[in-house]
Parts: C-alpha cells; structure tokens; sequence
C-alpha cells in the first residue's frame, strides 16, 4: 500500500491538462470500513491538500453523521475520487474529472480494501463505474437506494449547487439520510 501510495502522490499522468498542475488527494487504509467513491477534489480542497475540505464536506460529513476526525481516519474511511486532481473549471462548475486515474490506479486501490462494509458512490462520473445499470438518473439511481442497501448508495453531490436537487427531493433527508447515518454509526462502531 505504501508504494502504491506513493506511486499515485509522484503522478503527472495528466498534469499537462490540469490548470492547477497534479497534486493527487486521496485518502485509503486496507483497513477502511466505509469507501466514499467521489468525483474529483475541489479548488479548495487542492488548495489545502486536504480532500472535501469546503462546503461540500461539511454537508457530507453532515450526512453521514460524522466528526471531521471520524471521517479524515483513513482505518474508518477511505476517501476515493475518480479523479485524483483538480480538473479545473466549466461554466457550470467543476470540469469532469480526468479519464487517467482509473485505468491507471482504481482497481489496484480497490483491491487494498477488503474490509469493507459500504460503498458511497457521489455523483454521475463515480455511479457510471460503480453501477451496472447506466441508463438512470442520478434521482432514480438515489430514489433506488433500497436495491443495493446495506452495501452500497449513490449519493447526490453534496455542492451547494445541488440545494435546488434537494428541494425537489424531500424524501432524500426525510427516509434516505436517517438510514444513512445510522448505518454508518454502526460501521464506525464496530
């Protein structure tokens, strides 16, 4: 795991195209209970070295419940995005993350973690890996949470852009993330 780690902290795959230039964030133990498969970090959060270290953490630490010391633990939580570096800015947020760091580094990062309980899945880059069925949005694959409960979830984003999504979604914090954060206690409890 050590070299691995290292090998991923030392790549410019794809620095040419980062606006930013490489700095990998990620966070992975073989011991990790909960996998959190994200898209890729942040300004911010490559800014600070520090992977969801903006709003969208404090939602999602929200979420599930969590303390910033449960959640940057790597033995209880493995933070995974599908792209390692800032990817820059579109004109309707973040770019998608770059295409380099899966085929280069994901399956041998998922092959370290095999303890674990959960996989949440943020975002439509992250689900169109970790899910089979590709033709539902990203309501319907949240709303379906119950087909692949207690294992794994996709999740919205959690950016304040997506406050509007949350609106028109009162099930999700009213059914989906009572379930949620009580499941992920029991994980981190164990």
């Amino acid at each position: 795991m050590e070299q691995l780690l290292a090998n991923i902290k030392a790549c410019t795959l794809c620095e040419a195209d980062l606006p930013l230039g490489a700095r990998p964030l990620l966070q992975i133990s073989s011991n990790a209970r909960i996998l959190i498969a994200g898209q890729a970090p942040g300004r911010k959060a490559h800014q600070s070295g520090i992977p969801f270290d903006d709003a969208s953490g404090d939602r999602l630490r929200q979420w599930l419940g969590v303390s910033r010391e449960v959640f940057y633990d790597p033995n209880k939580i493995a933070l995974l995005p599908m792209g390692f570096c800032y990817p820059g800015t579109g004109k309707n947020g973040d770019l998608p993350p770059r295409s380099e760091c899966e085929p280069a580094w994901r399956q041998q990062l998922l092959a370290k973690l095999p303890k674990l309980s959960m996989t949440l899945v943020l975002g439509q880059y992250a689900q169109r890996y970790h899910f089979d069925n590709h033709r539902l949005s990203l309501t319907e694959r949240v709303a379906s949470w119950r087909e692949t409960w207690p294992t794994k979830m996709a999740l919205p984003h959690p950016s304040p852009r997506n406050n509007r999504w949350l609106s028109k979604n009162p099930w999700f914090e009213t059914e989906l993330l009572p379930a949620l954060k009580a499941r992920v206690a029991t994980i981190i409890n164990q």
